[in-house]
């Protein structure tokens, strides 16, 4: 490390200052914005209401969009260069100083230092990980980019929190809950820029999702139900929710009904809400941009109530990736509306 920061200064307010003012960007509604910037944005909101705040990247700094933290911290950044092992035993070392480290970098390069994050996990620690470019939206960066396995790795973590934005309001939400609690935790971020959804009035929890019903959001209800009789329910979370919202407006307009579920919470699952929606609905669609195993499809089935009771589809990168454009990418891994629509359209008019 070079030119490291003297962390030798007093710890106090170790939790964030309540009593300071924490405030949201001005994301407009539509707007296209990256959830690696609005990470960016978060982490450099914190820094100036707390300061054991600390960041560490892996060379990775402009991409991640830690550098703005480190441009208006530098005293308080760390950078580690590509040595992603000895990122995370410092980001460990820092936490047990009493620091609220986050690491970041790509997420396909987190399979470098994962051995550290298993071994991690004994030390009780309080850990803010964040993988930006993940999954095939990435594009054009192509294959060797792509983090395809990082859900898989960190469901396989006890007692770790995986949270999984859509857009810039939620991503900065998230990433203040995670500094506000403590243990170890994954933010997922994309490169790609998505439409902002939601309002910054929005609330966002561990172990929650929200509910999209015809492209709007609403709290469903058993009353709901019965008047619309919706056939099929759509997980999704990232990029994917937006081909999924995209997928259900075409579907409306066939007269097709369907519920589309941001399950943002990834590890938690919101259990409650989908075996509740489950117990009306028996199609379920998972979409997302990772590899089958051990993803977001995988974690929905240990905790549906009655899996056999269902009709389940699973879509997810199954093909070996390849070098493009986002659209093009999800398109030939057949996790785009189009093949959305086309598995909806199976279940409710089987051939």
């Amino acid at each position: 490390v070079i030119n490291a920061p003297n962390l030798k200064f007093k710890i106090k307010n170790l939790k964030l200052n309540k009593n300071l003012k924490f405030k949201i960007q001005n994301y407009k509604l539509g707007d296209l914005i990256a959830t690696r910037l609005a990470y960016g944005d978060a982490l450099l909101a914190l820094g100036e209401i707390n300061q054991n705040i600390v960041a560490l990247d892996a060379e990775m700094s402009n991409s991640t969009y830690s550098e703005k933290f480190a441009k208006k911290f530098p005293e308080r950044y760390f950078e580690m260069f590509i040595a992603e092992q000895n990122m995370m035993t410092a980001a460990l070392g820092m936490s047990k100083l009493g620091f609220i480290p986050f690491a970041s970098t790509f997420a396909a390069f987190l399979t470098r230092g994962f051995d550290q994050l298993r071994m991690a996990q004994y030390s009780d620690p309080n850990l803010k990980i964040v993988g930006s470019h993940c999954g095939i939206s990435i594009g054009p960066d192509g294959p060797s980019q792509m983090g395809l396995e990082d859900i898989s790795m960190f469901r396989s973590i006890l007692n770790s929190t995986i949270l999984y934005p859509s857009d810039a309001v939620s991503a900065f939400k998230l990433t203040q809950i995670i500094a506000e609690n403590d243990g170890l935790f994954y933010l997922r971020t994309n490169r790609k820029e998505t439409p902002v959804i939601y309002d910054e009035k929005e609330e966002f929890h561990i172990g929650g999702s929200k509910t999209h019903y015809f492209n709007d959001k609403i709290q469903i209800t058993n009353d709901k139900f019965k008047k619309s009789k919706p056939k099929t329910l759509i997980i999704a979370a990232g990029v994917t929710l937006h081909e999924a919202l995209k997928a259900q407006k075409e579907l409306a307009k066939k007269g097709i009904e369907t519920v589309v579920l941001d399950c943002y919470s990834v590890k938690p699952l919101d259990v409650r809400s989908i075996n509740q929606l489950t117990k009306e609905i028996k199609n379920i669609v998972v979409v997302e941009d990772h590899y089958p195993a051990g993803g977001i499809g995988e974690a929905v089935l240990s905790i549906v109530d009655h899996p056999s009771s269902i009709n389940f589809a699973h879509l997810c990168v199954r093909k070996l990736p390849r070098s493009g454009l986002p659209e093009e990418l999800l398109r030939y891994e057949e996790i785009d509306a189009e093949a959305i629509i086309n598995v909806v359209e199976r279940f409710i008019v089987p051939k």
